[in-house]
């Protein structure tokens, strides 16, 4: 079957009582286009049960309705509807009929409508989406049908949906091996042979099978692809595969999907293998929510976020703590982004009253056959991690759980390796080792470690995970016992949090590989370089690699005596991504470059000159309170603390022209340069030298005062991002200035426009926003026209 887009003219109420009456020819409400996420537009309040995990958004009951006409030659076909992501719990009628419910907000599931449709005329569904019972996600969630829905129609004799799956079995210069299996369902009443046809890279194959009433029969055909154009990070090379299920010269149904040809290895001695070569995990966690859009799924909104994360210097993403979203997937295919998908953020045991752990024992299976299947022919799959700091990970019961959900996915997909997010501290805590632990670690002489003041209990206590202290914790014996068996269960040892430990599990378990799969931004430069010198570690996956909604005041640097973690209204965002929530680059980002070795031009961060002398509350997923800014006007004279990020020997400093003096770089300094010189306008260059010689250059220069607002426009096929900044007459950004832009829409949709100002209470799906360093965004779909203004700059035109 082909699916087709069932994203139009939906209605969409908050009130029961409304959506009745609609049904009943009642008022009518404007219609909408899914994806869709209420939450987004829902006002943010102090008292948001969810506090600062949702960003104060609240949750609620929404109810979605559509009516669609099923063709009087449906009669006979299986008709379904595949709902991506419906947040938290659906409920799907069909003309008042239950036809299908979901307790997982992030899976996609299928509600069959064959029995009870009416042919030759109108039908209706309505969806119930409750994200009412919280707190629920640690995140931000989003609520309703914040992903897309898609209608499958099937003859008698068809491909059901995600039936059919390729296999790239082996591949060199030469040829690829390729196994095309194929599902035929039948639901006619007497046996039927047909033809089932595989057409791929130019080469076919024919293949008859004899299909029962109501049975599936699955169709394995091999063709061998000569001189094979394959897939990997920097060649994503796709392919068209289309099967046919034919009858008499009939198509009877017909499967189109595209593919990528690779193969896959694992060992600890050459680590993982794309195509028979080495392949480091450059790796950023992610959540799901697209910044200003709230958790809707817009495929170019996804496009967008991966692009970005490329340039930035990723090859790898871990879908953070859920299974990734269908259009994520595809565009990690076509940009070649590796992929770690997740399953679930909780097994059995709560982390918040209303979250998975009510249902997951139950429902892990169907989870993991759905995501499965979702991921099987997209290239850009290399693991599944099995579960995100799992409390009982360390229990009998746990490892029993761990060790079946591993088979499970092994059975489904023997061509993909399995991981699990283990955090020390949340293993430690369930065991009951963790209090003696702490009592002997920080009685320790010369402890170190961040400051977790202000804390919730487990928040607090990360901050003993950095340092020494962390490192002291990671490799103790006690937590070396305990996660012993849960190290078994999976094909690679995934910790969070646990540099410590990196070297030692090879020592503890040397036929097993190792990733970070989540891990502090800041301590990249030394996890890198044992990265790169020991083929049993994978990679890193940072925390995190785009800001997100919810986790609020994670990274927020606060100067007045506020502590991260404490539920500060009106912070929304996390703040600690290496990319900011409109996808502009912060400082850590160019530091992860240049440590990854793929800039060779130093880079120029300067902390905060107006923030001279105060000090901030700290967490360790923050690095510092720094801009690519020479621009501080009204502060001349005060120091300046600039960090310069370089893998040269050293850098040298130019305050307009004159020297500053050198400082050493590279590896053995953590990749930073630091000098403190009086702030000083004008223009601002550090010099790299590597063995005398120079080996590139940065520069800042002081912008004057704002004179216009400066678009930078995306277009998609859907949407359109505009990026708006202010500039000087020389048209240099001004990340000092602060302007309230106003934008009018004719034609088109306004989706969604903000800043990516943490603590902004502006909300995203209004016309007024002022800019945070100096920028706005404004996500338009479909075309029209813009007018933005700012009070005492011109007004800007665009077309869109």
């Amino acid at each position: 079957m082909i699916p087709q887009s069932f994203n139009d003219n939906w209605q969409f109420f908050k009130d029961p009582a409304a959506a009745r009456a609609a049904a009943m020819g009642g008022p009518q409400p404007p219609c909408i286009t899914l994806p869709h996420d209420a939450m987004v537009h829902e006002p943010r309040t102090p008292d948001t049960p969810s506090g600062a995990q949702t960003g104060f958004y609240p949750g609620g009951q929404y109810i979605y309705q559509k009516r669609f006409f099923a063709p009087a030659d449906w009669k006979g076909c299986t008709v379904a509807l595949e709902f991506e992501g419906v947040y938290q719990t659906a409920q799907v009628y069909l003309n008042g009929t239950l036809a299908a419910s979901s307790v997982n907000g992030y899976t996609n599931f299928y509600a069959d409508l064959s029995t009870d449709l009416l042919y030759g005329t109108e039908n209706r569904i309505k969806v119930l989406a409750d994200n009412s019972a919280v707190p629920n996600s640690r995140w931000y969630s989003g609520s309703g049908l914040y992903r897309g829905v898609r209608l499958w129609v099937g003859g008698p004799i068809h491909l059901p949906a995600e039936g059919v799956q390729v296999t790239t079995l082996s591949a060199d210069g030469d040829y690829a091996l390729v196994e095309v299996a194929a599902a035929v369902k039948s639901s006619a009443v007497t046996p039927r042979t047909v033809q089932v046809c595989v057409s791929l890279g130019g080469e076919t194959g024919r293949a008859p099978v004899t299909v029962f009433p109501g049975q599936s029969e699955t169709v394995r055909q091999t063709l061998a692809i000569p001189a094979p154009k394959l897939w990997d990070c920097n060649h994503p090379n796709l392919y068209d595969c289309t099967v046919t299920v034919e009858d008499g010269g009939q198509v009877l149904d017909r499967a189109m999907l595209r593919v990528g040809l690779r193969t896959l290895t694992l060992d600890a001695h050459r680590g993982l293998r794309l195509n028979g070569k080495a392949v480091k995990l450059r790796g950023a966690c992610i959540h799901h929510d697209n910044g200003i859009l709230g958790a809707a799924t817009w495929p170019d909104a996804e496009r967008r976020r991966c692009r970005q994360l490329k340039e930035a210097g990723f090859n790898a993403l871990r879908s953070a703590h859920h299974p990734m979203s269908r259009e994520m997937l595809e565009a990690c295919d076509e940009l070649g982004m590796l992929v770690m998908d997740e399953v679930s953020d909780v097994w059995t045991v709560h982390k918040n009253p209303h979250d998975a752990a009510s249902h997951f024992a139950q429902s892990w299976p169907d989870i993991l056959d759905r995501m499965a299947a979702k991921d099987y022919n997209h290239p850009c799959v290399v693991l599944y991690s099995i579960g995100n700091e799992i409390t009982e990970v360390a229990s009998p019961r746990g490892c029993q759980l761990g060790r079946a959900m591993t088979e499970r996915l092994h059975r489904l997909d023997p061509t993909r390796y399995t991981t699990n997010g283990i955090n020390g501290l949340m293993a430690a805590s369930f065991g009951g080792q963790i209090v003696p632990m702490m009592k002997e670690l920080l009685s320790a002489p010369g402890k170190t470690g961040a400051d977790g003041a202000g804390s919730n209990a487990f928040n607090g206590m990360m901050g003993l995970m950095a340092g020494e202290t962390g490192d002291r914790f990671a490799a103790h014996p006690t937590l070396t016992a305990l996660l012993d068996e849960p190290s078994h269960t999976v094909d690679v040892i995934g910790l969070n949090y646990l540099t410590g430990r990196h070297l030692l599990e090879q020592e503890l378990h040397p036929n097993k590989t190792v990733v970070g799969t989540e891990t502090f931004p800041a301590d990249i430069a030394r996890l890198w370089g044992l990265v790169k010198r020991h083929p049993h570690l994978l990679g890193d996956f940072t925390w995190a690699g785009y800001d997100y909604l919810g986790e609020a005041g994670c990274g927020i640097f606060h100067y007045d005596g506020a502590a991260n973690f404490s539920s500060v209204y009106p912070e929304r965002t996390a703040s600690i991504g290496d990319l900011d929530l409109l996808g502009g680059r912060r400082p850590i980002s160019y530091l992860r470059e240049i440590v990854f070795g793929l800039r060779k031009a130093p880079y120029i961060a300067v902390e905060r000159v107006d923030r001279c002398g105060q000090t901030p509350s700290r967490t360790p997923w923050m690095l510092k309170d720094n801009l690519a800014s020479w621009t501080w006007p009204g502060f001349e004279g005060q120091p300046a603390n600039v960090d310069v990020y370089s893998d040269a020997d050293e850098v040298e400093l130019l305050v307009n022209g004159r020297s500053a003096g050198r400082q050493p770089a590279g590896e053995e300094h953590g990749f930073t340069a630091s000098f403190t010189i009086p702030y000083e306008p004008g223009e601002l260059t550090a010099i790299s030298y590597t063995d005398g010689q120079e080996t590139g250059r940065h520069t800042l220069h002081t912008a004057g005062a704002s004179a216009a607002l400066t678009p930078e426009v995306e277009r998609g096929r859907e949407l359109t991002f505009v990026m708006l900044r202010l500039t000087d007459r020389e048209g240099l950004p001004n990340l000092s200035d602060t302007r309230t832009v106003t934008v009018e829409v004719q034609d088109g949709t306004l989706l969604g426009f903000g800043s990516a100002n943490p603590c902004s209470e502006d909300p995203y799906d209004g016309t007024v926003c002022p800019t945070y360093q100096g920028t706005v965004m404004a996500v338009f779909r479909g075309s029209g026209h813009a007018r933005f203004t700012a009070e005492s700059l011109p007004p800007l035109e665009l077309d869109f």
